[in-house]
């Protein structure tokens, strides 16, 4: 009988230990299958499962970055190394022209530029993205701005003709440029920081972004002014835009390569004539809110809305649903224009890249 008893409870005992073991199998597998969505691919090493983290490539490391003003005026075209900045901001400013902020991170580039004056709303978006800001002569309302602000700036109007010169294939003021390395060399003369911890302006992820919308953006428009209008076209192989200013595309002053983009923000924003005493038509923006816009990749776009709530603040771009937007792992141009630009997206023809 004894005997009898003591089979059966070991019996039992087997059974439950067989029951535990799957039940931490099926724990261990959940876990491991979280791990792998969360954390990117996994392989193993020495017995063990090692789990390596996908980040995106266009923002990673501790280089602090640089925020230089090109010129974009049609006697500046083409501009050098556009295409190698993480973010390009376009703004308009007087006379229906527009300015562009190209922010480099990590970059070793010998030409950059042309190099032109700041314009304070830039200084904005130059402080969100903690960037050495770089211009060649600046605005009063500029020049007060930095100095207020506080902004760690570089400005070639002083500096010597080795750190900026001007070249001979283009006519000033169009014309001046320098390197970021000789900009690393006047940040770190001036006692500026030249890493940064700060996360990135845009939630950038490692995963393709497919937009689930309707509308279809192929061709995207965007009329800054009568004289100054830019155009997206859609490249369905490379899945990048091809850049146009004034029906011209954009290409590299010396590589000859198009400028593209992966992502395409637009801002709209109102801006008004600066009554300055100078009549020179400087103009200012009303960005501290939440503006409308759209987020553009792949081919698609969604609307979405743009929060800043200070100078310094980063802005926040979210859904109409309220949650922050991924996106793609590439470079970005963010297009902030008049409140009243009729933007337009047109399915076309999608473009086949042709460098």
């Amino acid at each position: 009988m004894k005997s009898s008893n003591g089979k059966i409870l070991v019996i039992i005992l087997v059974i439950l230990i067989i029951i535990a073991a799957v039940l931490l199998g099926v724990k261990f597998a959940k876990d491991k299958n979280i791990v792998q969505t969360i954390m990117g691919e996994e392989e193993t090493k020495n017995g063990k499962t090692v789990v390596e983290i996908k980040e995106p490539e266009i923002f990673k490391g501790t280089n602090r970055p640089i925020a230089v003003m090109i010129d974009n005026h049609k006697a500046a075209m083409p501009q050098a190394n556009l295409d190698k900045a993480y973010m390009v901001y376009e703004i308009i400013v007087e006379g229906g022209e527009t300015r562009l902020m190209a922010l480099y991170k990590g970059q070793d580039l010998e030409k950059v530029g042309p190099v032109r004056s700041s314009r304070h709303y830039f200084l904005d978006y130059a402080l969100e993205n903690d960037a050495i800001y770089v211009h060649f002569g600046f605005s009063p309302q500029a020049k007060n701005d930095i100095a207020k602000l506080g902004v760690n700036n570089i400005n070639g109007i002083y500096e010597s003709s080795k750190s900026f010169w001007r070249v001979k294939d283009k006519s000033a003021p169009h014309n001046a440029v320098t390197s970021t390395e000789k900009i690393l060399e006047m940040a770190k003369r001036d006692n500026y920081r030249v890493t940064s911890d700060k996360e990135s302006v845009l939630n950038y992820v490692s995963d393709p972004v497919e937009l689930e919308s309707d509308i279809i953006a192929n061709t995207v428009t965007i009329p800054y002014s009568d004289s100054n209008t830019v155009r997206y076209e859609y490249d369905k192989e490379a899945k990048n835009y091809i850049r146009y200013s004034r029906n011209t595309k954009q290409v590299d002053w010396d590589t000859k390569q198009t400028v593209t983009t992966k992502n395409i923000i637009i801002t709209f924003c109102k801006n008004t004539r600066l009554n300055d005493g100078e009549n020179k038509d400087r103009q200012t923006i009303d960005n501290i809110q939440t503006l409308k816009g759209y987020y553009i990749t792949n081919g698609k776009a969604i609307e979405i809305t743009c929060e800043k709530t200070s100078r310094s603040g980063q802005t926040i771009y979210k859904t109409l649903e309220g949650k922050e937007i991924e996106v793609n792992d590439g470079n970005t141009f963010v297009q902030i224009c008049p409140i009243d630009s009729e933007v337009t997206f047109t399915q076309g023809t999608q473009t086949v890249n042709d460098n």
